[in-house]
């Protein structure tokens, strides 16, 4: 709603200063969108008492494909919703403060890790900032409203722009207006929240959070109204280093106390905006992964029970597009409302497809409400997929298609591992044998202890030793007797001096697993490897080394199936 009167006016502005009168009539369309879009969402508080998310509701009653894209406009919507937010927040507080305007992309990224790590804390630590804030925000608006109202019926306002443009009857005029009203149309953002988050009202849920929903649209449509008409009144036009907000403030209350308490609660109410969508980002993406669409690392939760993987990826999303578009809230719009209005019009066909399949008590006259929000929602949504397809609109498109593959790409995967891990298609197998062998270069205290300690894995541990130099061998042999531990020594010769090629391969299906023991030296400093492969030159599997939990200058080595022991 803080950005919302000032991306009409950017856009009306276009055809010069006298297609700023067209502010007043597009505001009230969008306030009349905005009651319509909260009753219907109101219908969903009853039908879903314990919340529910447009993914959830679109996937029950319309199917997976549905659901699908509604989780993909969501995910974007939420990823937006944090930017934007966050964005225009700066925009108040810069424009209080001029001298802070080259660094809103620096205080942009500040604000954004500040909301994340406040939200890595816990939900209930960040959700206690929420109710005053809220209220000194609505004070301050109405305050504004009514200041500015009786200044206005008292005739102490600048002239506003004398003449309008001609009637627009086609073409270029049309287009226009329909552009000023999607880009307005981002004030519904946020709405779903309340029907998503029934669970955090007091009992009983569904009928405080009705209650709060309407109250939520009836103030959101009269501030949006009354500070479109007020705009328009007070001849307001956009500046890209002013809020529109602080423009009515300044000539409202002029530069006192007043003006910097609109900006100040603006900025806040906008951080808690962009709040709200680290609560549900990670949510929807619990419940996706929960229906195997997304990775399982998204159910995690972390030491304060919350969501941390759903909560860092947004964060780190939300920061990348603040710097991306340099802090515009303008340049982020055209982004924003197209997943906004896709979930919105899934939502509402989803309720309309249940109430006509259960049919409770009253489900025709509901139906009908869920009906008109869908048919006002999806008409919204198509004029702002046209009018700013070209403006970024179409990246959001591209983008909704690119999740739903890989949703599906993850959920195929996921499909697969649970086939092969099923215990139907469990099989006996014959009982696996094992062989440590000890690969040695020379006989000293190392290799005695990794020959000790091959003992203790298996009784049938052997020792190999790659021939390079007979002389070699026949010291080596003289020691064995002596300090071998009675493992016996296997000499394989190796006229090219490989190291791996004389291990030759074990017949296929022999129930048989090798493994090998390196002595090797462990520094201090030097921390456990994870395997890594020694690739032998004969093409035969290759040795995978991983330190293991033995003596101090051991690791231990899997040669795996298809080696066959000496």
């Amino acid at each position: 709603m803080a950005y919302a009167t000032e991306e009409i006016l950017r856009v009306l502005i276009l055809a010069g200063s006298a297609a700023l009168a067209f502010s007043v009539p597009i505001g009230l369309v969008i306030a009349a969108v905005i009651l319509i879009v909260i009753n219907s969402y109101s219908q969903s508080i009853l039908a879903y008492p314990q919340g529910a998310s447009d993914y959830i509701i679109a996937k029950e009653n319309l199917g997976t494909a549905a659901g699908l894209t509604a989780g993909a406009a969501l995910l974007i919507d939420y990823t937006l919703t944090v930017a934007v937010s966050v964005s225009a927040g700066v925009a108040a507080v810069t424009s209080a403060v001029p001298l802070l305007y080259p660094y809103r992309v620096v205080l942009g990224v500040v604000l954004v890790v500040a909301i994340g790590l406040a939200n890595l804390r816990g939900v209930r630590e960040s959700g206690r900032l929420f109710a005053v804030p809220t209220y000194l925000f609505i004070g301050g608006f109405f305050l504004l409203l009514g200041v500015g109202l009786a200044r206005y019926v008292a005739g102490g306002v600048p002239p506003a722009p004398a003449a309008g443009p001609p009637a627009v009857a086609s073409g270029v005029g049309l287009f226009l207006l329909l552009r000023a009203f999607s880009s307005g149309a981002v004030a519904l953002t946020g709405i779903e929240a309340v029907a998503d988050g029934v669970t955090a009202f007091k009992p009983p849920e569904a009928r405080n959070a009705r209650i709060v929903l309407l109250w939520l649209g009836a103030i959101m449509a009269t501030l949006f109204a009354g500070v479109t008409f007020l705009a328009s009144a007070f001849g307001i036009a956009p500046k890209d280093e002013e809020t529109v907000v602080s423009q009515l403030a300044w000539q409202i209350f002029g530069g006192g106390a007043l003006y910097f308490y609109v900006q100040a609660v603006s900025m806040i109410i906008l951080v808690l905006a962009a709040n709200t969508a680290f609560a549900d980002f990670p949510r929807l993406a619990f419940f996706m992964a929960r229906d195997g669409f997304l990775p399982r690392q998204f159910g995690n939760r972390g030491d304060r029970l919350v969501f941390s993987n759903g909560v860092v990826i947004l964060g780190l999303a939300a920061a990348a597009l603040i710097v991306i578009f340099e802090g515009s809230t303008h340049a982020l719009i055209p982004l924003y409302a197209v997943g906004v209005f896709t979930s919105f019009t899934l939502h509402q066909t989803g309720m309309v497809r249940r109430w006509l399949r259960r049919r409770p008590a009253g489900w025709w006259w509901r139906s009908m409400m869920n009906g008109a929000g869908a048919i006002t929602t999806g008409v919204v949504a198509l004029v702002v997929l046209t009018t700013k397809f070209m403006d970024g609109a179409w990246i959001v498109a591209m983008l909704v298609g690119v999740f739903i593959v890989q949703f599906l790409t993850i959920k195929r995967h996921y499909r697969v591992v649970a086939e092969q891990l099923s215990l139907e298609r469990l099989q006996e197998e014959p009982a696996l044998t094992h062989t440590v062998l000890v690969l040695v270069g020379d006989l000293h205290a190392g290799v005695v202890r990794a020959l000790r300690y091959a003992q203790s894995l298996s009784p049938t541990s052997k020792a190999v030793y790659v021939e390079t130099d007979p002389d070699k061998t026949r010291k080596l042999e003289e020691k064995w007797t002596k300090w071998g531990c009675g493992v016996p020594l296997v000499v394989l010769t190796s006229p090219y001096r490989s190291l791996l090629g004389p291990f030759p391969p074990q017949p296929d299906g022999a129930p048989h697993q090798r493994g090998a023991a390196l002595p090797e030296e462990r520094h201090r400093d030097r921390r456990s490897l994870p395997p890594r492969p020694l690739i032998s030159e004969g093409g035969s599997a290759p040795l995978r080394v991983a330190t293991g939990s033995g003596p101090e200058y051991l690791s231990i080595a899997g040669l795996g199936r298809g080696q066959r022991t000496q």
